[in-house]
């Protein structure tokens, strides 16, 4: 298949007139349009000899958001328009990526309040976090093959619909039960936003292309865990907990109108998935023995776990070991999402296109492990008392570094799929949360007078996500180096 092309699509014929395409345009609804009709005599020097579908597929197959100019269509079939709207898309994109730290992040501030306010202890409104992040791993799993099925935009509207709602009854919850329920949910629907995104990317852009936007979608993402408490914060001094709700859901209302404005289908009806249930069961299976992809998958999710410690534990390391003060914490901790943010541009803009994709992931994983190992060498007290300045350049390092693995990694796994993108990003996405999830608690179980936990859940969860790259992914044979060779499917599974 040449590159750039989507399948499904029409081979594109330059030499198409602007009237051609006017006469179609009047047939579809302006986000789908019929290949112009054929023309008296036989044109088969133009014909492409890859496209083996048979003459009528071809002729009524559609493309799901091209905007054609008044001009001649663009050689290249994909969906050219949307993709030049660039800052327009990355924002709705980045939007969509960002809806689960500000969901997140935005009710931490409050949750001492809701404790006062519900009369419940400490430990269960804990499970409102638990409840909204369990929602967001699992919902995945059953949005993104829903998403293959019947598009993006209604699955995505849909779940922007109910997450509204679900953010909405939050605000009114009059117990502490009916809070967990309620953020139960907002998490599951929320989660349409970070799957489809991801699909999307796949639907749009393919190869060094697809990494470039990875990195530039971290720009958005990488900030909201940053910004988010401080809204939160900003917000508990002129209301209450329930206010942080009420803007979460004026936030969803404003991101649906423009999802629904701005944003088009992008899978073509060829390439949905029209068998049911028994269809995509059949999508899972493929991508689960998929051994690259699941290499890829699992790398990620293991080293998103080194993130995962860094977040649970760095609060309490920062301030209650080395005695920083919250307002120092908080410096430090946007210092290193901003280091994040900045090597994920240097990634899309410098190294993406000039170096393999798995060589920038290798070097992003082995500067994480030499940063782990740092922390637990200075952790255990290798080179005597070390203060706070040490801790937080280690810690600096390891988290600017996950700015070329995470990004490449999405890539690297969506590169071996193409008809199955939703299904894809769905199992990206779970296990990434749900590996996540597992080590976050890891690391307070020596208590509360050592970084140690932290430290060899870092290390520990980079070396297993170095071991599946390097025994699944096998990026030294050239027909498993997805960066380096045209897209596999999930039929070519085992490669």
């Amino acid at each position: 298949m040449p590159e750039g092309h989507i399948p499904g699509s029409a081979p594109a014929e330059p030499n198409t007139t602007a009237a051609r395409y006017a006469a179609a345009d009047t047939v579809a609804d302006a986000v789908a349009a019929p290949q112009p009709p054929k023309p008296p005599k036989p044109r088969s020097s133009k014909t492409n000899p890859t496209d083996t579908r048979p003459t009528d597929a071809r002729a009524t197959d559609t493309r799901a958001i091209e905007t054609r100019p008044e001009g001649l269509r663009p050689k290249d079939p994909r969906p050219t328009a949307l993709r030049r709207t660039g800052l327009l898309v990355t924002l709705i994109l980045g939007g969509l990526t960002a809806t689960p730290p500000l969901a997140m992040d935005m009710y931490l501030p409050a949750m001492p309040e809701v404790t006062d306010s519900l009369h419940a202890p400490a430990a269960t409104v804990q499970l409102t976090l638990t409840a909204c992040l369990a929602g967001m791993a699992l919902g995945q799993l059953l949005i993104g093959p829903m998403s293959d099925r019947f598009g993006r935009r209604r699955p995505l509207l849909l779940g922007l619909a109910v997450y509204i709602v679900a953010t909405a009854l939050c605000a009114l919850a009059p117990t502490i039960e009916t809070l967990i329920a309620f953020r139960l949910v907002q998490g599951l629907a929320g989660s349409a936003g970070i799957v489809i995104a991801r699909a999307v990317v796949r639907d749009l852009y393919d190869g060094d292309a697809m990494a470039r936007f990875f990195s530039t979608l971290m720009l958005i993402s990488g900030v909201a865990p940053v910004v988010a408490p401080l809204i939160g914060g900003q917000v508990l001094r002129v209301t209450d907990w329930r206010g942080v709700f009420v803007v979460l859901t004026a936030i969803g209302i404003a991101l649906l109108a423009v999802v629904w404005a701005k944003l088009p289908e992008t899978l073509t009806p060829a390439e949905r998935h029209s068998g049911g249930i028994g269809e995509t069961l059949g999508a899972m299976r493929g991508l689960l023995t998929d051994r690259v992809f699941m290499g890829y998958t699992l790398a990620g999710g293991f080293a998103f776990a080194a993130l995962f410690a860094y977040i649970s534990a760095s609060p309490f390391v920062i301030q209650e070991i080395y005695g920083a003060s919250p307002q120092t914490f908080s410096l430090l901790f946007g210092v290193n999402s901003v280091g994040l943010v900045v090597v994920g541009q240097i990634n899309g803009k410098i190294l993406v296109g000039r170096v393999s994709l798995d060589k920038v992931f290798a070097v992003g994983l082995s500067i994480v492990a030499v940063s782990a190992t740092a922390l637990l060498l200075m952790s255990l007290g290798v080179f005597g008392e070390v203060g706070l300045a040490p801790v937080s350049v280690a810690l600096f390092v390891l988290m600017s570094a996950m700015g070329v693995t995470l990004p490449n990694t999405q890539a690297l796994a969506l590169m071996r799929v193409r008809h199955a993108a939703g299904s894809a990003s769905a199992l990206l996405g779970t296990s990434s949360f749900l590996i996540g999830a597992i080590a976050s608690p890891l690391v307070g179980v020596a208590g509360e007078d050592t970084a140690v936990p932290m430290a060899v859940v870092q290390l520990t969860a980079t070396l297993v996500a170095a071991a599946c790259f390097m025994a699944l992914c096998r990026p030294w044979n050239s027909r498993t180096a997805v960066g380096r060779t045209v897209d596999t499917t999930v039929e070519g599974a085992g490669s």
